[in-house]
Formats: C-alpha cells, structure tokens, sequence
C-alpha cells in the first residue's frame, strides 16, 4: 500500500474512531492540544504552535490523524496527515499535499515529515508559555513547476520555534489561547514551488501568530497570521485567516475558516474556504 492510501486510510478511521477504542490518551483539558496545521504539525490552521497533536500525558502516547482542504479563487490545497505525540514531549508527523492547479490543469505534490519537541511549561498550568521547538522536512514528488517559476531546490526544512498559553477565563470569562512562532525557511508558498530562488536563497526568519477565544469546551473563534518570504520575485503575499472550531469530543474536532492567501504565483486576491477534521485514533 503506498504512503496516500495509508494517509486516507488513517483519516478515514480518525474520523469514525469511537469513544471506547481511546488508548488512555485523556491527560490535557478538551480543546488544550489544538488542531492539526497544513503541513502536518500539531497546531492552528496555518501555523503551528508549541502544542503537540494529541491529549496523551507524560505516561501515555496518542496517535491522530487528520484531513484538510483549502478552496481558493485559482488553487486547491489537499493534505491527508497523521502525527503520534509521546509522553507529551516528543510529536512526529507525516503529511501528504496536492495542490490543484484549477486554471490551468495539473497538480503539485509534495510530502513532509515534521518533529517537535516540547522544551518548557505547560500550555495551561505553567506561569509562562509552553515552548517547543521544530522542524519540518519537505520534498516536491515533481519538480517541474519549480523550476520553471525560477526555485533553486526541490526540498528543503523549515526550522521554528513556538509559544503557545492558555489563559482561563481571560476574556469575559472565557479562555483565551495565543500564539507566536518564529520560523526559518526557504520555503516558496510552503515548498509547493520549491525553495529559494532568482530574489533569495537563504534563510529568512518569519513571524507567525494565532489568537482564539475559547466560548466554552466544545466551540473555539479566532484568527492566524503569517508572514511569508518572495524568494521567486512573483509577489508572494503573507497569509492570514479567521476561523471557528467545533470540539464535540477528544476523539474528533472540526474546523471551517476563511483564508485570504495573497498572490499566488502571480494570481492575486486567493481566497476562500478552509475545512479541516482532525481525528485521535487512541
């Protein structure tokens, strides 16, 4: 069985996964391990936070798995994902793309492999923020596309480190999470049109930021920022979005935002609709 189907085949479980077959993965508050972001890593939509993807404690081990889609003007974003956290330390993840070129026909592809490591505090219970650091591994299955919009690389690693705090009752009463990061990347448009290019070809450091509010322990409002580097000279534009999420359990969460992308490899104004479900498989 190749890496997709075993990718879909994991969604798929992650999003029926009942109750009863939870592997002991029950330590953290409903709605404290966040979500699953486009590349894999456990965190927001687009931006991934010091949270590690599953509920495990520092005696368990959880398994997840996820599903996203992002529907834009001219573009498609596809990711089938999974991540196992351990002992509340340690998340690795694998992460499949494809990305529908609508316009013009055609598709990228490109898989990443991600580790993050959690270094201080507890998203809640520490005076100060959880920080973790990562790292994310990516490799164009063709790199057609990104050489001809000028990339120096078809693979490349982003590298970040993120701080992430949940304040209790903050906000009239309700929960309040944030968010920054800081990354280190080549990455043209995530890596879907390589990495480097005409403009740059070093690293650039970018900042990357969320904030929610949590109305109550099942339903989640905020909105996402993050910068992004123009390394081809096409225009590429940073990205943000506003979200809502629904947590009916720990075992299933959904996501519906609207993104605003920018230019995309010089097709201005890409916006439209985020949907992601994120399932723990035990």
């Amino acid at each position: 069985m190749n890496t997709n189907n075993v990718l879909l085949a994991c969604c798929i479980l992650g999003c029926t996964f009942s109750s009863s077959a939870v592997f002991a993965a029950e330590g953290k508050l409903i709605g404290t391990a966040g979500l699953t972001q486009v590349e894999g890593s456990g965190g927001g939509g687009i931006v991934p936070w010091a949270t590690l993807s599953g509920y495990d404690s520092r005696e368990q081990v959880s398994v997840s798995a996820t599903a996203t889609q992002v529907d834009v003007d001219n573009y498609r974003l596809n990711m089938l994902g999974a991540s196992a956290s351990f002992y509340d330390r340690l998340e690795v993840s694998v992460a499949h793309q494809r990305f529908d070129l609508k316009s013009l026909g055609g598709d990228i592809r490109q898989n990443i492999v991600g580790v993050k490591y959690r270094v201080y505090g507890d998203v809640v219970y520490s005076d100060w923020p959880q920080i973790s650091v990562g790292l994310q591994h990516k490799r164009l299955e063709d790199n057609a596309i990104a050489n001809l919009v000028g990339a120096q690389d078809d693979s490349g690693t982003d590298f970040y480190v993120a701080a992430t705090k949940v304040h209790l009752g903050a906000v009239g009463g309700y929960n309040l999470v944030w968010n920054v990061a800081a990354r280190a990347t080549k990455a043209n448009q995530m890596g879907l049109l390589g990495f480097g290019g005409s403009q740059n070809d070093s690293y650039e450091l970018m900042a990357e930021a969320s904030i929610g509010v949590l109305f109550s322990r099942h339903f989640a409002l905020g909105m996402e920022y993050r910068q992004k580097p123009d390394n081809l000279g096409l225009g590429e534009e940073d990205w943000t979005d506003f979200f809502v999420t629904y947590i009916p359990s720990k075992d299933f969460s959904l996501t519906l935002a609207w993104a605003d992308l920018g230019s995309i490899a010089g097709a201005s104004d890409q916006k439209g609709l985020y949907l992601s479900f994120n399932g723990q498989l035990w």
